[in-house]
């Protein structure tokens, strides 16, 4: 592969192991590691996500299968392991650098030199750092029957998934002074593979031929042209919108992005759906596509499939009266919870996780969890552990109930129960973090008698979530935390303002949502803009280009179904000003989604047995 005009070898993915060879090829002669060596390399690594580690690579005992020495990189820090081993027995040492300007995505070459109980490494010629370890390299490291693994620990997990263009492993002591000084001290050479040498036209005192082109280009310029085999491979670059597209299969890719803007909505496909949809949830698989759960009303919710640019269904699931579905994923694990709001025929209570079946390709009951009239669940990560929030809504007539929060064990691989937090008639969680915080917050609906009440944002604090905030809603239906910038919003949807001492008159429908910022200086969200909504249901927050939007599912205003659904756009000062009105029929939930053909919402309606995708027409 080539990156900046630099060649590397890049593992496949297919073969993880293809890399590897009998430590006996280069200790020949005997089978100890040297005491004191260098190793040198030189990479470009990719982005990780936190707690992700990926192997430069390793020598792993054959029997028993053991890591006796290896080098591996996590999103901060480089790490070098060996095994020691003394008369009480053998342990594993780690070694570890603070190396952040690793996850730049640019070449760098390291240089690592091992001398008794001295760690050195060295970064782009740079000032070397030193560890003085407790626990020095042993001076008596057998390899015999062991087996270098290149990009690997010998599993697929850990794999390098970055460039390499030299690894070097080097008797003696620091190997520093053999490369450096250096010219390009990111590309300093010791030993390069000869397939990785002799770019054309890279002089290294002509700067114009740095990067030199690597396939001869076509490039049409006006309007959009066709992307057929033709074409396959072209370029086009669209003036008037300064965007370059490539020709891949029949859809012109982006890569110089555009500056998009939101022209106008337009219907893209009506979605006919078994009953009404209380609740959609738009996610993708790798290698194995986008879909939409649908949470249905009757006793059959539904899974489709983007299919040549429409939904199509997919999988039907048995069902209680859905309210919404949550996708998430714990490792390579994809799981799908559905809220189930009503009893089975047998008067059992309870809500579904699906496990995605790899071979099956279909979703598959997984963990059946005791819920009360569930309407929401809630995925999140705190400190590398998985959890699920479910959103109890009643018991009965009883609506001041415990809501449960599950934790992921990973022994059982089961959700256990790990901490209740009292809620009243609750809609909707929503988790966030800023900065180094995690937030849950619960949009309460109803305590009985009224809809005005409390609902309640919870910090992390110590292993469990404690009060943070109080806010005074109305029949709250949901929140949607988004971030402008540096600044962070909290938006929630008021759905009907009710009290049993009062009567109940059809503007109570007709209230203010409110979008709340949070003040760093305060340390709590303040009410930042009120929006005059119809019994408002979700909010979802959404970009085109430069631009930002909320959409709200309004859903009824005391006299009929058919309300007008509001696109706000951020203008700064301004707040969000309304955009485009959407005619909807008891809209109840919105979700945006990209494609390569676009940008789309898709809304569901409580009302009537449809859902529509609408395109967002951009220019």
């Amino acid at each position: 592969m080539q990156a900046h005009g630099v060649r590397g070898l890049q593992l496949s993915a297919a073969a993880p192991h293809a890399v590897s060879f009998p430590a006996s090829r280069i200790f020949f002669r005997c089978d100890l590691f040297p005491e004191e060596f260098s190793i040198v390399i030189t990479l470009k690594v990719p982005s990780l996500p936190p707690k992700k580690n990926e192997y430069l690579f390793s020598v792993v005992a054959e029997e028993p299968d053991a890591l006796l020495l290896g080098l591996r990189y996590s999103p901060t820090r480089l790490h070098f392991l060996f095994l020691s081993q003394d008369t009480a027995g053998a342990w594993q040492t780690r070694v570890t650098f603070r190396s952040p300007t690793l996850m730049d995505s640019q070449w760098h070459t390291l240089v690592l030199a091992v001398s008794e109980g001295s760690f050195s490494l060295t970064t782009d010629c740079g000032l070397p750092v030193d560890i003085m370890a407790d626990v020095p390299f042993p001076a008596t490291l057998s390899v015999r029957g062991a087996r270098f693994f290149i990009g690997s620990r010998k599993r697929t997990k850990g794999l390098f998934t970055g460039l390499v263009r030299q690894l070097v492993l080097l008797p003696g002591s620091d190997a520093t002074p053999r490369l450096c000084p250096c010219r390009s001290a990111e590309l300093a050479v010791l030993s390069i593979p000869p397939v990785l040498q002799g770019l054309p036209g890279k002089p290294e005192d002509n700067e114009v031929l740095k990067y030199p082109y690597e396939t001869n280009m076509k490039v049409t310029l006006g309007s959009r042209p066709p992307c057929t085999k033709v074409e396959e491979a072209q370029f086009w670059f669209d003036a008037s919108r300064k965007g370059l597209f490539l020709c891949v299969g029949s859809e012109w890719v982006s890569v110089l992005a555009a500056r998009e803007k939101l022209d106008y909505v337009e219907e893209h496909q009506s979605l006919f759906t078994s009953s009404e949809t209380l609740g959609i949830e738009v996610f993708a698989i790798p290698e194995a596509g986008l879909f939409v759960a649908a949470a249905n009303r009757k006793t059959t919710s539904a899974i489709y499939k983007w299919t040549d640019g429409k939904f199509a269904s997919y999988q039907n699931i048995r069902t209680h009266q859905a309210q919404s579905w949550r996708h998430f994923t714990i490792g390579k694990k994809v799981f799908l919870a559905v809220a189930n709001f009503e009893p089975n025929e047998k008067g059992q209570e309870f809500s579904v996780i699906y496990k995605w079946n790899q071979r099956k390709l279909r979703f598959t009951p997984y963990q059946r969890v005791p819920t009360h009239s569930a309407r929401d669940w809630e995925a999140f990560e705190v400190a590398g552990e998985h959890f699920l929030a479910v959103a109890n809504h009643r018991e009965g007539d009883n609506h001041n109930i415990d809501s449960v929060i599950y934790k992921w064990n990973p022994s059982t691989r089961l959700f256990e129960a790990n901490q209740t937090i009292a809620t009243s008639g609750a809609y909707d969680w929503e988790f966030f973090t800023v900065g180094p915080y995690s937030f849950l917050v619960v949009a309460n609906a109803f305590n009985g008698t009224s809809t005005r009440l409390h609902s309640h944002l919870y910090v992390w604090l110590l292993g469990s979530f404690q009060l943070f905030q109080a806010f005074l809603t109305f029949g709250a239906a949901d929140w949607e935390v988004f971030h402008i910038g540096e600044r962070v919003f909290l938006a929630v949807a008021n759905s009907h303002s009710y009290d049993v001492r009062t009567q109940t008159h059809s503007d109570s429908y007709v209230i203010n949502s409110v979008i709340y910022e949070l003040n760093v200086t305060a340390q709590m969200f303040v009410k930042f803009q009120e929006i005059p909504t119809c019994s408002a249901l979700d909010w979802e927050f959404f970009s085109v280009g430069e631009d930002y939007f909320l959409v709200v599912a309004n859903s009824f205003d005391g006299n009929t179904f058919s309300v007008n659904s509001i696109i706000y756009r951020w203008q700064g000062y301004e707040g969000f000003v309304a955009v485009h009105s959407l005619p909807t029929f008891g809209c109840r939930d919105w979700e945006a989604f990209r494609t390569t053909a676009g940008s789309y919402l898709v809304y569901s309606s409580a009302k009537e047995p449809r859902s529509r995708v609408l395109k967002l027409r951009t220019g």
